[in-house]
Order: C-alpha cells, then structure tokens, then sequence
C-alpha cells in the first residue's frame, strides 16, 4: 500500500524498464511562406519513435498528421540515413511522461514533438529552439 501512495504522489509517472529512443529530424523545407522566418535549417521538424516492430516516424504538418513505419535499424543507422540526404538530426529518447498537463501551446510541429518526447519546455517554440534545448541536454 505504501509503494502505491509513494507513486501517486511522485510528480512523474513508473518509469519504464527501457527508454525509448527517438531521432529528432530538422529540415529547411516548407511549403508555407511565413516558415521562410524561421532560422535556416531549422524551418520544419519530425521524430521517428523507436517501436518492437522498428521504427515510428511522425511529421507533423499544417494540415496532417503523416505517420510510416520503418525497418528495425538503429538510431545511429537512422541517423546517418536523414544526414545523408541534407537533415539535421539529434538522437533523443522518449522521457518519462510528467504526472500534469503540458502547457497549452499552438499545435506546430515543435509543439507535436515535444508532446512525443515528454518535453513540457514552455519556452521552446521554434525548430532552433528546439534544437538547442535538445543540444544542452545532450551536452549538460
């Protein structure tokens, strides 16, 4: 009984045996005018979760949501395949999910990642932002 108490007042949900892996995909292109704003580089972004099955990709766009599954590769294969062909990638993991809400935001890509990974970062906006909080938080 106390275990279960001790959970329910822990500000973070069990953690999973295993954290999930996730590679963080920042690209230049868009197709919508106002993105060309944003840093260059930095316009657009989407995720690839790892799964039993391989890989889970989620790009978020204006008007869609696209999902595909990829092979079982590892991320270090994943990520050098999208660096390959002109991305920026970062090589996350998808954290434990916070026993509150996530802020309100405007529902963008960085907002749709964020959400993905665990990231209640109310400050992190943009792609670049993004990037960076991601690049610190490899990089303490």
């Amino acid at each position: 009984m106390k275990k279960i108490k001790n959970v329910l007042n822990s500000k973070r949900m069990p953690e999973r045996p295993v954290k999930q892996c996730a590679v963080v995909v920042f690209t230049n292109q868009t197709a919508l005018p106002w993105l060309r704003l944003l840093s260059c580089g930095f316009r657009h972004c989407f995720v690839a979760v790892e799964a039993d099955c391989g890989w889970i990709v989620f790009d978020p766009l204006s008007n869609v949501l696209k999902t595909n599954s990829l092979a079982a590769i590892s991320s270090q294969e994943l990520a050098n395949w999208y660096r390959a062909n002109g991305y920026r990638v970062m090589i996350s993991y998808v954290r434990d999910p916070l026993m509150r809400p996530a802020p309100w935001a405007l529902f963008t890509c960085v907002e749709a990642v964020k959400r993905l990974l665990g990231i209640h970062s109310r400050w992190v906006v943009t792609p670049w932002q993004l990037w960076k909080f991601l690049n610190n938080e490899n990089n303490p």
